[in-house]
């Protein structure tokens, strides 16, 4: 079974934010698997130790990002692909139009991908690839079980689950609860180093620029409000709710 990981590189989660001159500074910050695919990486293996097969990382990014898929090597993929072009813009569908043009020319059986990345919180990149393609999706799954050409999937649907049939190929978007990823091991790292890793552009995809052109624009970027420090009701309990719903009638405007 062929399986490609649909991959983004992201700020740690636990990094702090800092917004220079309308962009968030990347001044000495960590930069990570996006969490969400990690646990399609960690699918794609569960389901290559069931089934066989081989498993492929594919990511756009900058440079920097050969880190992100390294880790996913080195995690169990057997092989990278990093398309990096500073003609592709950031917009979902530009990404989602790179990936679709490498995909179409590969054999491929399962995609996986995270459900949303952090940084952006789209969710469009695979749901646009999937159609692009031409094959089926489910997204937010929390379970996944192949047999032959059909995939049983479960997925999160606002506090309920769904149960779908799926006939493959098809993509699937990782919802948390899905699997827990496995760390790297050092015998992982090493052997990470000698597998195949390829370099790309939107030359060696066969997609020009004019394809590309974004259809959002960022108009502005800034950091929410400060919170405003909170108060300490005084008084007995009659007094402190009196005062509550004045709060919220006067200051909230909840009331």
């Amino acid at each position: 079974m062929n399986i490609y990981v649909l991959l983004k590189q992201t700020f740690d989660t636990e990094e702090r934010i800092v917004i220079q001159d309308g962009e968030v500074s990347d001044d000495g910050v960590k930069y990570v698997i996006n969490p969400y695919d990690e646990y399609a990486v960690e699918e794609a293996l569960r389901q290559k130790e069931q089934h066989g097969g081989n498993i492929t990382v594919l990511s756009i990014g900058p440079e920097r990002t050969a880190e992100a898929l390294r880790t996913a090597l080195a995690m169990g993929a057997d092989d990278a692909v990093l398309i990096t072009d500073e003609r592709i813009p950031s917009d979902e569908f530009s990404v989602s139009k790179v990936l679709a043009a490498y995909l179409e020319k590969q054999s491929y059986d399962l995609i996986l991908g995270g459900n949303f990345s952090v940084d952006s919180g789209g969710g469009q990149v695979a749901v646009r690839v999937a159609r692009l393609l031409g094959i089926p999706h489910t997204s937010s799954i929390t379970k996944l079980e192949i047999n032959g050409t059909q995939a049983a999937a479960q997925r999160d649907a606002e506090g309920d689950t769904e149960s779908l049939i799926v006939t493959l190929p098809a993509v699937f978007t990782a919802q948390q609860g899905l699997n827990e990823p496995r760390y790297p091991s050092l015998p992982g790292i090493m052997k990470a180093k000698k597998k195949p890793f390829q370099t790309l552009t939107l030359d060696d995809v066969g997609i020009s620029e004019a394809d590309l052109a974004a259809r959002t624009k960022r108009v502005s970027l800034t950091l929410p409000p400060a919170r405003k420090a909170g108060q300490i009701l005084k008084g007995d309990l009659p007094q402190q709710a009196a005062e509550l719903v004045q709060l919220l009638r006067t200051e909230a405007k909840l009331i």
